[in-house]
């Protein structure tokens, strides 16, 4: 019994991660399918081609008016780069969307402690700074230009008018292609991530997690070189339980409680784009050489800021509270409330574009004696296929059927 109460747990914890999500990836790739189709490359260039202050502030404040899921900001930030924006306004962009996030600070207050909430955003701030001072120092530019120009050949070099989508409906159909490509090209991480995710949540006790923080525990609590140890250590932990750094605050939570420090923690929360699902995503936009670069920069820029955060603290005095709260119900996340409307309104966007894309290879189709076809350009040049796509492919299919029966078990046990 214990097994499949685990198992139900475990089913229950995906489904309401997924569920608290949705309605982030979709707003995401809406934002990516519109940068796409109405901005020129000569307008952002103008607005953010470079990586000078101007360019990177931009990109800080439409990253946090965007704020949005990992997966869904990773979408955008490469729609950005593709139509022109520097490299670093684009990364900046990217940090913004996924750390200086207003829910992310009400969950934070809610399993840590203001402190952490004041933290999070001002570690925010400084993790774009570092990051843009890394790659200033280490960019590798001939990288950087060769992916761009592959990027380019898959843009459209004219954007549309956006007053046109009034009028006309191959435009609607058009933005829907795009927004359907975007979640062709992650359903199966993302499947798989949140899955293995739900598993680790019911079936790995938080206290293992503890115990790979060296320190804690103590009544002195962690020395300089276990703070130290503890910031790079973060990451790994995330890497192991990543579903983004949403699904990840409760348990960052208890790691506080466990005696975990506060460079620690904020290592642990900030490590939501240097994990594998995350990095295979970017090299499926950059080419694995670019996503393992990414990856190094900002796990580097992290476990630095993090241990500025530590110093802040130590430094002014603040000794942050762990609220008493453990992990969320999982059943909580499917209250009536705010996400519950936006969810069951992009749901209802999502159909509708569904409609169009079928009604555009249908007209396709009698155009073409009787073959469907695409319903129209501008697709992608994205990379399918592959032994590990193929793989990924069926442990999506097994994530499905884990989930459907695990959620039997969770009604009937």
């Amino acid at each position: 019994m214990k097994f499949l109460d685990a198992w139900g747990d475990a089913a229950l914890t995906t489904a309401g991660y997924f569920w608290t999500a949705f309605w982030a990836f979709c707003l995401g790739y809406l934002i990516s399918a519109a940068i796409q189709l109405f901005v020129s490359r000569d307008r952002m260039r103008r607005h953010m081609g470079d990586d000078g202050p101007r360019s990177i502030g931009m990109a800080t404040f439409f990253g946090f008016i965007s704020s949005s899921c990992s997966f869904a900001a990773l979408a955008t930030a490469r729609s950005l780069f593709a139509k022109g924006a520097g490299f670093i306004a684009s990364m900046a962009f990217l940090l913004a969307s996924t750390n200086l996030v207003i829910e992310l600070g009400i969950v934070i207050s809610v399993f840590l402690s203001w402190h952490f909430v004041v933290g999070e955003y001002l570690g925010g701030v400084i993790l774009i700074g570092v990051t843009w001072l890394l790659i200033r120092v280490t960019g590798p530019r001939k990288l950087i230009q060769s992916v761009r120009e592959r990027l380019e050949a898959g843009e459209p070099e004219e954007a549309e008018d956006p007053r046109d989508l009034l009028e006309d409906r191959r435009l609607w159909e058009r933005m829907a292609q795009r927004y359907a490509g975007e979640w062709q090209m992650v359903w199966k991480d993302v499947t798989v991530g949140f899955t293995v995710a739900g598993i680790i949540a019911a079936f790995v006790p938080a206290e293992f997690y503890a115990t790979l923080f060296p320190g804690t525990g103590t009544e002195t609590g962690p020395t300089l070189l276990q703070v130290v140890a503890q910031a790079l250590i973060g990451p790994v932990a995330a890497f192991f339980t990543f579903i983004g750094s949403m699904g990840n605050i409760p348990l960052a939570g208890i790691l506080f409680q466990n005696g975990v420090s506060v460079a620690g923690v904020m290592a642990f929360i900030f490590s939501d784009l240097v994990v594998f699902p995350v990095i295979r995503v970017n090299a499926r936009f950059y080419g694995w050489k670019m996503a393992l670069y990414i990856a190094g920069v900002f796990l580097l820029a992290l476990v630095v800021t993090a241990l500025v955060i530590q110093l802040l603290f130590t430094g002014i005095g603040l000794d942050p509270e762990p609220a008493p709260q453990g992990m969320m119900d999982p059943a909580e996340r499917f209250a009536i409330d705010r996400t519950f409307w936006l969810n069951i309104g992009f749901l209802a966007m999502s159909l509708g574009f569904g409609w169009l894309i079928r009604q555009a290879k249908r007209r396709a189709a009698e155009q073409s004696g009787g073959h469907e076809g695409h319903g129209g350009g501008g697709h992608h040049h994205h990379h399918h296929g592959g032994a590990f796509d193929r793989v990924l492919y069926w442990l999506a299919l097994v994530s499905f059927a884990w989930l459907a029966a695990g959620l039997v078990v969770a009604l009937v046990v």
